[in-house]
């Protein structure tokens, strides 16, 4: 990544692939209608109101990349104040809930638990977060709510093209350098997760609803978002096989629930020399078995592993292995995780309905033409369809 920090955060991302049997063309993917200078006048004027009186703050062009992440509208700015009598330059990152009209990936985004749990982590563990420095819960001021945070120097594995297609630093880096990454993601994980689920600062996240078990919550949220994003449309046959499978095949035991960071992948991880300096991205963060986190951290790079192989590239098929990523947080914290089969099944039944919203918005926006089959909408399809048998 050419640019600290300069990245589009959130969600399972992949851009849309033109061709996707005979080249690897990606398209640049719209995620929002809003217009950049009012928006930087907007916040320029709500930054007025969150600094002393004569601070008179000033906002740079607002910056953003397509490089990685599908969901929330992520703004890059530089802002300089006076404080104490000196100007001074801050780089910071804006995180906004899209628009209604957007077509947004999401039912909701409650901005304001990702801002407190990003806190929380940075707060209870050794685990890298950006720090946070202001949430405006008030929609009136930039037409939504936002959070701001600093930001860090380091470089993202890139998504468009996927890391697993070659010509990037992970890619070309030696297997030492590449297993340093992926141990020291899953110990970063392994640290989100000395969270207790039960944890009173964990507020709504930790509360014991009816509805059985963490991890039955959070399957019927994510039925929720699926009905959510079908509407009176055409369903997915692979989906609603996907969600039967999983009913069929619940794992026998449930680990003790922990703070899940839900889009574990390295694609939202900053790293500096192969070790991690910032975990982004807590959109999807919630409460549940540790294998959620970890099942979804290697299909996500199964999906970048199918994609390359529809294009005849090799691939990176040694990382991130389910096995090697349970050895690994076997070594870190003595747990050793169940099998985790189901969950990255799982994982790709919620990748399903993340592609399917984000083609929804590809063709509300004129990107694509709406296929009959709706299964084409996922990159991931055959890998899922292999997965639930």
């Amino acid at each position: 990544m050419s640019q600290p920090g300069a990245r589009q955060q959130n969600g399972p991302a992949l851009g849309n692939f033109r061709h996707m049997t005979t080249s690897p063309d990606p398209i640049e993917m719209q995620r929002s209608s809003r217009d950049p200078e009012e928006l930087r006048q907007r916040l320029e004027t709500w930054l007025a109101g969150k600094l002393p009186v004569d601070a008179a703050p000033h906002v740079a062009e607002l910056g953003a990349t397509a490089t990685n992440g599908m969901s929330s509208e992520t703004l890059l700015f530089d802002a300089e104040w006076t404080e104490d009598g000196v100007r001074a330059s801050h780089e910071l990152v804006g995180r906004m809930a899209p628009q209604d009209h957007d077509v947004p990936v999401f039912p909701s985004y409650d901005l304001d638990v990702q801002f407190d749990v990003i806190r929380l982590v940075g707060e209870r563990t050794d685990v890298p977060v950006p720090p946070t420095y202001w949430y405006e819960p008030d929609p009136s001021h930039l037409g939504a709510p936002l959070f701001v945070m600093g930001r860090v120097e380091g470089i993202v594995p890139p998504d468009v093209m996927p890391y697993t297609f070659g010509d990037n630093w992970l890619y070309d880096a030696s297997a030492e350098d590449q297993r340093r990454l992926q141990d020291a993601t899953v110990a970063a994980i392994a640290g989100i997760h000395s969270i207790a689920g039960d944890d009173p600062a964990l507020g709504s996240l930790s509360s014991t609803k009816a509805g059985g078990s963490p991890l039955r919550r959070h399957v019927d949220k994510t039925r929720a978002w699926y009905e959510w994003t079908v509407g009176d449309g055409i369903r997915s046959p692979l989906l609603d096989r996907g969600f039967d499978w999983l009913d069929a095949h619940w794992p026998e035991h449930e680990g003790s629930p922990v703070l899940s960071w839900g889009d574990s992948r390295i694609g939202n991880v900053m790293y500096r020399d192969f070790e991690p300096v910032a975990v982004l991205d807590w959109e999807m963060v919630g409460v549940g078995p540790r294998e959620l986190d970890l099942g979804w951290l290697s299909f996500a790079h199964r999906v970048f592993e199918s994609i390359a192989a529809t294009f005849e590239l090799p691939g990176m098929p040694h990382f991130l292995q389910a096995e090697d990523v349970a050895d690994a947080y076997e070594r870190v914290t003595g747990i050793r995780v169940g099998p985790l089969d189901w969950y990255l099944a799982y994982a790709g039944v919620q990748w399903g309905v993340v592609f399917l919203r984000t083609g929804q918005r590809s063709a509300h926006f004129g990107e694509i033409v709406m296929p009959d089959d709706v299964d084409e909408l996922m990159h991931h399809r055959f890998l899922l369809a292999e997965l639930i048998g």
